[in-house]
C-alpha cells in the first residue's frame, strides 16, 4: 500500500507541473462566449444508437457488476470518470477500458462548475485529464459536468482543452431515487436513436440494467459509446 501511495503522489505532482504549464499556455486565449452548438445533449437522431453515460465518483463494486452485464449484451457505454475516484481505483478504470468502453472526463473533485471562473474550470478539467493520461496513456475528449452544472467559462475551458461538453437527453436520477422500476422507465420511455441516458453505479441501477439493455435489443436500439453515437469515434 505504501508503494502505491508513493506512486500516486508522484503522478499527482507530475500532473500539477503539466497543469501549470498548460494553464499558462492557454489561459490567454480564453473568450467568454459560446452558443448551444458547443454543448451536446444527444447523438445522431437518424440512427438507432443510444448511449448509456455512467458518471463515476463512487460505486466501484457496482461498476464491476455493470461491466459484466454490459458484456453479456455486447453493449458499450461511456464512463465519465472523476479524478479523485480514478486515483484510488486504477485497476477498475483499466478494466473499463480493457472491456472496450469509452472513458470521459468528469472533473477531479465533483465541484459545481457553474460557480467557477474560467481558470478554475480549466484547472479542474485538466487535472483529471492529466491524471488519467499519466496512468493509462489515454487522451479523453468528452467532459460531462458534475450534476450537469456549467457556465460559459466551463464550455470555453473545454473548447481550449480540445474537449466537447456532454449533457444528456434522459436522466434516470438513480443517485436519488433508489427504485429499480423507476430507473428502468426513465431509461426506456420514449427512447429513440441518439439518446444519451445518464446513470450512476448504484445498486438499483445494476438491478435495472439487464432489463434496460434487453428493451434496447428488442427495439433494435444499439447501446454504444457517446463518441460512436456522435460519429466522432
Amino acid at each position: 500500500m505504501k508503494k502505491v501511495s508513493i506512486v500516486t503522489n508522484i503522478i499527482i505532482i507530475l500532473s500539477l507541473i503539466v497543469l501549470s504549464v498548460f494553464t499558462t499556455t492557454f489561459s490567454t486565449s480564453y473568450v467568454f462566449s459560446y452558443d448551444n452548438d458547443n454543448v451536446i445533449y444527444n447523438g445522431d437522431r437518424n440512427d438507432n444508437k443510444v448511449s448509456i453515460m455512467i458518471n463515476v465518483y463512487e460505486g466501484t463494486d457496482h461498476i464491476n457488476e455493470m461491466l459484466d452485464i454490459l458484456n453479456r449484451y455486447n453493449a458499450k457505454a461511456t464512463f465519465f470518470i472523476g479524478g479523485i475516484w480514478a486515483e484510488k481505483n486504477m485497476e477498475t478504470l483499466s478494466k473499463i477500458m480493457a472491456n472496450g468502453h469509452e472513458v470521459g472526463n468528469h472533473g477531479y473533485l465533483h465541484l459545481d462548475h457553474s460557480n467557477m471562473d474560467y481558470s478554475q474550470n480549466y484547472d479542474e478539467i485538466l487535472m483529471c485529464h492529466n491524471l488519467i493520461k499519466v496512468y493509462t496513456g489515454h487522451d479523453m475528449r468528452l467532459f460531462a459536468p458534475p450534476s450537469g452544472a456549467f457556465n460559459n467559462a466551463t464550455v470555453d475551458a473545454c473548447n481550449n482543452l480540445g474537449y466537447i461538453t456532454i449533457m444528456w437527453s434522459k436522466d434516470t436520477i438513480d443517485w436519488r431515487d433508489h427504485d429499480v422500476k423507476l430507473i428502468y422507465e426513465r431509461a426506456t420511455k420514449s427512447v429513440s436513436g441518439g439518446d444519451f441516458i445518464l446513470m450512476h453505479p448504484t445498486e438499483c441501477s445494476v438491478s435495472a440494467l439487464s432489463a434496460i439493455l434487453e428493451y434496447y435489443r428488442i427495439n433494435n436500439l444499439v447501446a454504444t459509446t457517446v463518441s460512436d453515437n456522435l460519429h466522432t469515434k
